[in-house]
């Protein structure tokens, strides 16, 4: 987070998640692995999936997704706002 304002790794889950409807956390990593080009570190994998975890809790804090009762997150208005995402799933 830079000065409360989204980082453009944010803005990315959010697009994700807005786009899916709502995503778990394990999904929401996988979905931003896909999105990113290969690497040959060993450890670049587990990495992007657990910056999902990060990445959900800024959002949240924002107030730009929410956690639906089943454990998944699903945009807010202020979160579709942000990104310009036409979808009304939350």
């Amino acid at each position: 987070m830079s000065d409360g304002y989204p980082t453009a790794a944010q803005k990315e889950a959010l697009r994700l998640i807005c786009d899916h409807g709502r995503l778990e956390t394990g999904r929401l990593g996988h979905q931003l692995l896909q999105a990113r080009r290969p690497s040959t570190n060993p450890g670049y994998a587990a990495a992007i999936t657990r910056m999902a975890g990060t990445l959900t809790w800024r959002l949240h804090a924002q107030g730009f997704i929410i956690e639906t009762a089943d454990g998944a997150w699903e945009t807010t208005a202020s979160g579709r706002e942000l990104i310009s995402c036409a979808s009304e799933h939350a």
